[in-house]
Formats: structure tokens, C-alpha cells, sequence
């Protein structure tokens, strides 16, 4: 079992205990791994949010969706050993932000813009979606074409799960052509650009908007719908599209919140139900 990078770490989730799968080399990734590796129902590739694969709250969200022995499950280091530090966990997504006073979250924000800024540099739009399309390609190629693919984004990671059921990211196949996923969820996902990542999708994607997301406005989700609403009464056939919303909601709330707040569980534990009945219905 790897052991995750701080213990300390573990906090705001619902999951008990510590990481159960391994990291190996996946499509030129280095990836943790869990579940149904014999006979899986479906593979669910996870893209992360910024903090990748030494926040341990990602990994144990993986383990979560192979709880039913159901799920091969992948978490590929799309950032490629450079996610942004845990200390910066504390300061943008808080365990408790009731007790953030605002002087030590903008202290804190302050502290910490020069190297996140150093960070998106290195984390341009481009090359970003290069690694990701990269990877799902090869494994669409890889995956027996009787066994379908989900994604699920989160935050950072939403964006670039959306995209991967585009028209335009669809490959050749033994023939065909195909999407590289079969089924999409974002959850809070940041950075969305509007028309462009949800005007040509060709699966089902279901979304989570947080009702207090300051990183992603609620309103964000009216405007996705009004693409959505648009194509269709332009004759375009769209796939099954699904909004769920999360109150309080605040950013990350599917990845790091205080699992003592009834309404903060409520969306950890939530945001799991949404992600296995989507992709129970899907693939």
C-alpha cells in the first residue's frame, strides 16, 4: 500500500482510514490504481484537483467507487509530479472555514499567489489538455470495446473531464469513430469555458454546482443550460445532461469539507452517490 505523503492530511472527508490501491505507470502516467483489476464492470478514470495524488482525500474518493468490487478505478498524475503544495490546501479549500479568519485567509492567499502563479505557467490550457486527451486516448485504444469508460473532474479537473466527451476529441477506433469516454460528471468545475467545452458534448454529463462557490459561480450553471437549450432548438441532438445542486456548497465541497457540519457531510457524502448513480446508469 503507498502510504500517503501526510497523515495530517486526512481530514475533511467522510472515507476512514488510509489509501488501499497502488501506483504504478499507466499510458506513460504515473497512476494510483484500485479496484475490479479481473473483470470490471467499467473503468472510471478520476481527474483530480490541483493538489493530484499527494492529497490523500483523492485517493480515498477512489476507493470509495470501488467499495461494490464493481470499478477499476485510475487517478493518473495529469500534473505530472507538480500539483500545487498541500499547505495551499489549507488555505483555499479549509477543513472548517468557520474558523478561518478572514486576515489569515488572505495572509495566506498573499503568501502563497507568487508560487501558484509560478505554478499556472507551468500548467497552461494547452499542454494540460495534451496530457489528459494523451492518456485517454491510449486507453480508449487499450480498453476492450465492449467495456465503456467514465470520467469524473474535480474543480481543475472538471474542466478537462467535460471536454474528453467533445465531438472534436472522438478518435479512430477499429474503424470507427468513437468518444474517448462514455459518460462524464464535473464536479465545481473551474476554469469551464462557455460555449466552447459544453457546446459539442456526445455523452451524458452530470454536473455539480456549489450554491456558495465563490471559485465557481453558481451562475456559471444557467449558462451552461442556455448553451445546451440552444443547440437543441438549433436541431442539434444532445446527450443526456444532469444538474445537481449542493448547498452550502462552498469550493471543493466534494473533495474537502468538515464531515461535522450535517450540511458539509451531506455534499461529501452526496457527491459519491451522484458520481456511482451516474456511471451505475451509463456504463
Amino acid at each position: 500500500m503507498d502510504k500517503p505523503s501526510c497523515d495530517e492530511c486526512i481530514k475533511g472527508t467522510v472515507h476512514q482510514g488510509q489509501p488501499l490501491g497502488k501506483e504504478e505507470m499507466i499510458h506513460g502516467l504515473n497512476t494510483y490504481v484500485i479496484g475490479n483489476r479481473t473483470n470490471p464492470r467499467g473503468i472510471i478514470v478520476v481527474y483530480s484537483d490541483i493538489f493530484g495524488l499527494p492529497l490523500p482525500n483523492n485517493k480515498l474518493i477512489a476507493d470509495a467507487y470501488t467499495k461494490s468490487g464493481e470499478w477499476l478505478v485510475y487517478l493518473p498524475d495529469f500534473f505530472k509530479g507538480d500539483p500545487v503544495g498541500l499547505k495551499t490546501a489549507d488555505v483555499l479549500l479549509p477543513v472548517d472555514a468557520a474558523k478561518q479568519s478572514s486576515f489569515a485567509k488572505y495572509t495566506g492567499m498573499l503568501a502563497s499567489a507568487p508560487s501558484f502563479v509560478m505554478w499556472m505557467t507551468r500548467h497552461k490550457e494547452g499542454p494540460t489538455n495534451k496530457v489528459c486527451m494523451d492518456f485517454l486516448q491510449a486507453l480508449r485504444r487499450a480498453t476492450p470495446t465492449s467495456q465503456k469508460i467514465g470520467m469524473i473532474g474535480f474543480c481543475w479537473g472538471g474542466k478537462y473531464a467535460i471536454r474528453a466527451g467533445l465531438e472534436s476529441n472522438m478518435i479512430d477506433v477499429d474503424g470507427r469513430k468513437v468518444p474517448l469516454v462514455d459518460a462524464v460528471i464535473g464536479l465545481h468545475p473551474s476554469h469551464l469555458a462557455v460555449p466552447e467545452d459544453v457546446e459539442a458534448l456526445v455523452v451524458p454529463v452530470s454536473y455539480g454546482w456549489g450554491l456558495e462557490d465563490p471559485a465557481v459561480k453558481f451562475e456559471q450553471k444557467a449558462k451552461v443550460e442556455e448553451v445546451h437549450a440552444k443547440a437543441k432548438k438549433a436541431g442539434r441532438k444532445m446527450p443526456e445532461m444532469e444538474h445537481k445542486v449542493y448547498k452550502p456548497g462552498r469550493h471543493g465541497f466534494a473533495v474537502r469539507g468538515n464531515p461535522d457540519d450535517p450540511l458539509e457531510r451531506a455534499c461529501l457524502e452526496d457527491s459519491v452517490t451522484q458520481v456511482l448513480t451516474w456511471f451505475g446508469r451509463w456504463l
